[in-house]
């Protein structure tokens, strides 16, 4: 039978080739090499397809075979390096770049490939040197300013970077993995809306990216779009099931939505493929913190710093979760180190503000504050500005809508449910203690903080007035069907939103056989403990003292209105340091408050076996101490924006 010629054979395997028939002409390549073991064309052509095939180990002895047949062939010498840098060998593919650079010096691309494998070998100044040479080669190189901005990025040098992937996705718009990068970037800066933005347009161009959806679900979750997170995580691992990173992205969403089960079986999909994977196992100890079995948390980040001795947030959480002693001079130093390098701006926030955890804990009061004023410096610097005039045009907007006429205005269909007790107030102000206690109750079920009543008061107020009577009712049915969903068959949850104190009114109007408790603690104590928590794109007022007291001084203008208008039978008022000096007393009243009868199991709230989330997981889980009452004083020289809170004998209150 008549062979096919040399030259149908090579028309054949371009054909297949550009079909993307991959397979199909590796096999025509294999019979022409049996046929031609030499062919020069045939070998590099063989090689490249087992490459783009994702088998790059067994394109090395064809590369060879062909520089053994042309020793000058310039495109196996860099494409043996590209091999090379796929298989993580990065001194090997150095050298074949530099072995190409020989042949063609001028090159460009050749100098980006080189640039490329130096970077991975932690050689940045070298690489960026060789990004240079190939801008100055080509100017119009996307690839080159791609990877210049990657070394400068990696010198931390984030600017610059900044600037040279913007220079890359200019000149080549469709280059989704400059656009990645960019976005990565941003996001390490903490802007996220505009790496949210730079992530679709990638996705738009790459849709099968799982990477690409991975870092979206990233920055979604930095912005606290948990649900819209959980898909991307969702399709990263759809289009690549074993992505640890996806797994937990996804984990840590799931954490945040209340499902630890779920959150826990992502963490251990990791571990049970990479038993020594950092942040799976620093999730995992999260989430036994969560629980309140700190001992488990804490061998478990101890673990993790042996592994990695510069991964920030275990540092941050072996600080969080147990009292700083002398003993950890060694944690001191590690927390230092970490912060002389380069590091993404959410962990270097973090690490201020655990090394002003440290410092308080030690009492070193100035060292304290100057850490966690660093710490507050930088959050302020890279997320959006308080806005002070809005608050207060949102707050007189309520007082309007929600005057003593509409609250104490009967409504047909109102909700007769009493299941809901809403825990209201400044964050920090006890909330979650009191949620512990109750929740500590065989009829109680707390779950945490829902976000849902600033959504229903927008709606209930653009809405004419017959239109919000309707509003309101809707959103009382929906609220109580996503609390019996969270919470069984409980007699009585426990929503501790604290910045339902805005909407205390629209409450009762949609549920006017619900409770609430207002926690008032030292408005002094109350902004300090705020302004040393880590509330980077939360809390936009948390990051100044004189945007905390202007936040304040809203609050207790809000308050004093809910106190002249709603029913005593309504609103419940207690005092943070009451509850300390007498907690027996003050439980009792709450829980008669809440048609509860006595339960001693709340006297041991530290106790209860649940989930908390919330940045006071910690302390819901110590017994009842006055430690942190008239904090303050430590620090009373760094306060004088906060002095006009104070009341004339030094205590303060929410009524002012």
């Amino acid at each position: 039978m008549r062979q096919p010629s040399q030259q149908s054979q090579a028309a054949l395997i371009n054909t297949l080739l550009d079909r993307g028939q991959l397979e199909e002409a590796l096999a025509a390549l294999r019979r022409l090499l049996d046929e031609e073991p030499g062919n020069l064309r045939a070998l590099v052509a063989c090689a490249n397809t087992l490459c783009a095939l994702g088998r790059p180990r067994d394109s090395l002895p064809l590369y060879t075979r062909a520089l053994e047949v042309e020793p000058r062939g310039l495109e196996a010498r860099n494409n043996l390096g590209n091999a090379f840098q796929e298989l993580g060998e990065y001194e090997q593919a150095a050298a074949c770049y530099r072995q190409a650079l020989e042949i063609e010096p001028g090159d460009p691309e050749i100098h980006c490939n080189l640039g490329n494998a130096l970077r991975r070998l932690g050689r940045l100044d070298e690489a960026v040197a060789s990004a240079q040479r190939a801008i100055t080669l080509d100017p119009r190189l996307s690839l080159a300013h791609n990877n210049l901005g990657l070394a400068l990025a990696a010198l931390g040098r984030r600017e610059e970077g900044v600037a040279s992937f913007r220079r890359a996705v200019q000149l080549n718009p469709r280059f989704p993995e400059a656009l990645r990068n960019l976005a990565t970037l941003l996001s390490d800066m903490g802007d996220y809306e505009e790496a949210v933005s730079l992530h679709r347009t990638a996705l738009g161009l790459d849709p099968q990216s799982a990477d690409g959806h991975c870092q979206l679900g990233i920055a979604l979750s930095e912005l606290g779009r948990v649900a819209e997170a959980t898909a991307s995580f969702r399709r990263a691992l759809e289009l690549r099931p074993d992505y640890a990173r996806a797994h937990l992205g996804l984990a840590t969403a799931l954490r945040l939505q209340w499902r630890a089960a779920e959150a826990e079986a992502s963490a251990r999909a990791v571990l049970a493929v990479h038993p020594d994977d950092v942040a799976a196992l620093h999730l995992l100890g999260d989430l036994h913190v969560d629980r309140g079995d700190f001992a488990q948390a804490q061998e478990l980040f101890q673990r993790a710093r042996t592994l990695d001795a510069d991964y920030a947030p275990v540092l941050c959480s072996i600080a969080a979760h147990r009292r700083m002693t002398a003993d950890d001079s060694a944690w001191l130093q590690a927390a230092e180190a970490v912060l002389a390098k380069p590091l993404p701006l959410a962990h270097e926030i973090g690490l201020r503000y655990a090394l002003g955890k440290y410092h308080d804990d030690q009492r070193r009061y100035d060292e304290a504050f100057a850490e966690y004023r660093r710490a507050n410096e930088l959050s302020r610097r890279h997320e959006p500005a308080y806005d002070g005039t809005k608050l207060a045009q949102l707050i007189d907007d309520i007082i309007a809508h929600c005057d003593g006429e509409f609250v104490h205005r009967s409504r047909a269909g109102a909700s007769a449910a009493d299941l809901p007790v809403f825990v209201i107030g400044m964050p920090r102000s006890g909330t979650s203690l009191i949620e512990q206690i109750l929740a500590s109750h065989p009829d109680v079920y707390g779950v945490g903080e829902v976000r849902f009543w600033d959504r229903a008061y927008e709606s209930f107020a653009r809405a004419t007035a017959d239109a919000g009577a309707s509003a309101l009712v809707g959103a009382a049915g929906d609220y109580l069907e996503q609390l019996r969903t969270l919470a069984g068959p409980a007699r009585r949850v426990v929503d501790k939103m604290p910045a339902n104190f805005l909407y205390a009114g629209v409450i009762h109007a949609a549920l006017p056989r619900a409770r609430i408790l207002h926690m008032l603690r030292d408005p002094l104590d109350t902004c300090l403990s705020i302004y040393f928590q880590n509330f980077f794109r939360l809390q936009a007022y948390a990051n100044d003292l004189e945007s905390l007291a202007h936040y304040y001084g809203e609050y207790r203008r809000i308050a004093a209105h809910w106190r002249a208008v709603l029913p005593p039978t309504t609103l419940l008022e207690v005092p943070y340091e009451a509850l300390i000096e007498d907690q027996e007393y003050w439980t009792r009243r709450i829980l008669e408050f809440i048609g509860l009868p006595w339960d001693p199991k709340c006297l041991d709230f530290h106790r209860t076996d649940r989930v908390v989330i919330t940045a006071s997981r910690w302390q819901v889980r110590q017994k009842i101490s006055a430690r942190s009452v008239g904090r303050w004083r430590n620090y009373e020289k760094f306060l004088a924006p906060l002095r006009r809170l104070a009341s004339p004998g030094g205590r303060g209150s929410a009524a002012g």
